[in-house]
């Protein structure tokens, strides 16, 4: 009988709710990881709401204590052939994870760092990034979610430390209605950030509503201090769009459905992302999806076969994309339907559980044996 590795995954869990602490919930509830390794979990978020990322405070202190204790007790009465961890790559963020990153090389020979953020190429030549990045990453094997991203980190990453791993989400039974709504409906998804495209999407709205067309735009996600529901509805209110786009607020789990259910096309003009779960959820309900050249998307969203990619805030572009699918309902359907099947053959959880068992197995037989 095989002798199962061990290994200690340190990542973050929700709360709050982002792509990789979701991703990093399915790997710790998955029946295929833990059936095939020897597993121990450490949460490595300090934050339990999404307004305390980036802030300090004596409780993200004390659970960081906390978890690294639980850490350091774990590697000096454990072996395990692995450390993986979920770093991440910038910023304050980074020198929070860089002590547990550290720690595990002390102990262990093999560490896996899983990425699922960017930005390290705007601290590679700050203090104290210069030294503490080479130090981190040389060595490793680094999963990214698209080669998309590499340019980020190829000046401390080498290409034969990189293992591509895209993310996936629960194939969930639901039932794709028909979608034949009068009034065509867009959907957007995702906390209220600028940097989600928010804004750009209300200047397309405006665009679309001054070439006549009538359709519905609804918006969910969590206001932020950085959009607040206030500055939301004054935006509305200042482009004329009280009678075109309603803020429904932050929608979870089952309430997200008849959303998803009402609606014709999902928009998500982001241009800050690495490889959104939103937008392969979108896929999952059989919806179109315009979006933008941003991150790993373009490794979802198949260009004018399952939606549209469009240029970072970029509003007239938006507009005509959005406006070529409300004139083009059977459009709007074949997409739809294409980009439910590159979902279900690429973006399951199912498939990325065999690909991260995969992954694993195959760096626990071959891996740098110095990792310092």
């Amino acid at each position: 009988m095989e002798t199962k590795s061990k290994i200690l995954f340190i990542l973050p869990l929700p709360p709050p709710v982002h792509g990789s602490s979701m991703v990093s919930q399915y790997i710790k509830d998955s029946k295929l990881i833990n059936e095939s390794f020897e597993c121990d979990f450490v949460n490595l978020s300090t934050s339990r709401k999404m307004e305390e990322i980036g802030k300090r405070s004596i409780a993200k202190i004390y659970r960081f204590a906390k978890s690294y204790f639980n850490v350091f007790w774990k590697l000096l009465t454990k072996h395990y052939d692995i450390c993986y961890i979920a770093l991440t790559c910038h910023g304050g963020g980074f020198l929070k994870d860089t002590p547990f990153a550290l720690l595990c090389k002390l102990f262990v020979k093999k560490l896996i760092i899983h990425q699922h953020n960017k930005g390290m190429t705007n601290d590679i030549n700050k203090r104290p990034y210069l030294w503490l990045l080479p130090l981190v990453y040389r060595n490793t094997k680094v999963i990214l979610l698209s080669w998309k991203l590499y340019p980020d980190i190829e000046k401390i990453v080498k290409k034969e430390q990189i293992i591509i791993c895209p993310n996936g989400i629960p194939q969930n039974n639901i039932e794709i209605p028909k979608r034949d709504n009068e009034i065509p409906h867009l959907l957007f998804l995702s906390n209220l950030i600028v940097s989600k495209g928010v804004i750009v999407l209300l200047d397309a709205c405006k665009i679309i509503k001054e070439s006549g067309i009538k359709f519905i735009c609804t918006f969910i996600g969590k206001e932020t201090n950085n959009v607040s529901k206030e500055y939301f509805l004054e935006n509305v209110n200042k482009r004329d769009l009280n009678s075109f786009v309603f803020y429904e607020g932050a929608k979870y789990g089952q309430d997200k459905e008849p959303y998803w259910q009402n609606a014709d096309i999902f928009v998500l003009p982001t241009f800050n992302e690495c490889f959104p779960l939103v937008v392969i959820e979108a896929t999952q309900y059989q919806l179109p999806v315009v979006t933008t050249f941003e991150g790993g998307i373009p490794d979802i969203i198949e260009e004018g076969v399952t939606g549209f990619l469009c240029h970072q805030e970029n509003a007239e572009e938006l507009a005509e994309k959005i406006s070529y699918l409300m004139n083009n309902p059977e459009k709007r359907i074949s997409m739809g339907k294409a980009g439910r099947e590159r979902y279900l053959n690429m973006f399951t959880t199912q498939i990325f559980e065999k690909n991260l068992v995969n992954i694993l197995k195959a760096a626990s037989k071959d891996f740098t044996q110095t990792l310092f």
